[in-house]
């Protein structure tokens, strides 16, 4: 194999914005077909992204011949179906996050990738932009010593549109979703955390619906004590008070570390004095990743997320907020 020749299935917002023009601007990648249910949408994406085929059933652009890789970027009520048929037909799958509902589907679908001759990357794609790398970079060269603990905080009042808007609002529909705003944006936050950090030895946490205007919980607390010792407590609130917040303080021995996850800056304080670095984004935000997944699908590099680890981001996520279970 010496080209990754993608199909998409759900060419909406997250494609046209951040990912869709990646997959024609990498080396050896090229971008033939994409499928969304509205075959007008389909049909008017691929005319302006200048994309060979478009379809309307998923069946179609999964048995497409000319398709060796299908980036599957629907909502996660329909990643399991997809990715488990794409895997089946022995198709490489980059599927977006959430992983899956919950982590017992996206268990299924790591453990079918295992089973099969495609391979499996999911889109945890903010480890590979310059800022966390950095930030990475900063820590493993103990820039603020050995690290004790992290603070994440993250609120938006209920009218912020900080998470990309949908015509449908599924975000706000768990059965859809998985849950509210904080199944959309966390799995970006909590894959940087293990990431970073490393194996959990221990998690806990609990969810409320404190507004009552939508179905999902939307004041997430959670604690996580990960096997080297490092600390970590976060607060989720999406129905606030107190306006938009976004924030992640690593704390060291000598210093600390904060930056957004949304955001462009780095900032560091050491012996008193702080300085910023600025990180600026690429034009498509999720280039960069789907540049090391296009290496790894031909054998040129290693698996930038695999499954197992999504996995785990999952099952973080229903400790959080499903704590019964």
């Amino acid at each position: 194999m010496k080209q990754i020749t993608w199909g998409i299935i759900g060419c909406g917002d997250v494609a046209e914005r951040k990912s869709g023009p990646a997959f024609q601007n990498v080396p050896n990648s090229s971008l033939i077909a994409v499928m969304r249910r509205d075959a007008d949408k389909a049909a008017d994406f691929a005319l302006r992204h200048q994309v060979p085929k478009w379809y309307c059933h998923a069946q179609d652009i999964i048995h497409d011949d000319d398709i060796n890789a299908i980036y599957i970027a629907t909502p996660p009520s329909s990643h399991e179906k997809y990715a488990l048929a794409a895997l089946e037909a022995g198709k490489h799958v980059y599927l977006e996050k959430p992983m899956a509902l919950d982590r017992k589907s996206a268990l299924r679908i790591h453990q079918k990738a295992l089973s099969s001759k495609g391979k499996l990357v999911i889109a945890h794609y903010r480890r590979a932009l310059p800022l966390f790398i950095k930030v990475k970079h900063l820590l493993d060269e103990k820039i603020i010593g050995e690290i004790s603990w992290v603070d994440i905080r993250m609120s938006e009042p209920v009218t912020s549109h900080t998470a990309a808007d949908s015509e449908t609002n599924w975000r706000l529909n768990p059965v859809i979703s998985g849950g509210g705003l904080f199944h959309d944006l966390a799995p970006h936050q909590l894959d940087l955390m293990l990431h970073y950090f490393g194996e959990v030895d221990e998690a806990m946490g609990f969810s409320i619906n404190q507004s009552r205007m939508s179905a999902a919980d939307d004041l997430v607390h959670g604690i996580i004590k990960f096997a080297n010792g490092i600390h970590l407590r976060g607060v989720w609130d999406f129905a606030s008070e107190k306006g938009q917040e976004d924030i992640c303080e690593i704390h060291g021995s000598i210093g600390k570390i904060a930056f957004p996850f949304f955001g462009d800056k780095i900032s560091v304080w050491q012996s008193g004095s702080n300085s910023a670095i600025p990180m600026p984004y690429p034009q498509f935000v999720q280039e960069p990743m789907v540049a090391q997944v296009v290496n790894y699908f031909l054998g040129k590099g290693t698996n930038p997320c695999p499954g197992g680890e999504a996995v785990e981001v999952m099952r973080i996520m229903d400790i959080f907020t499903q704590p019964s279970q």
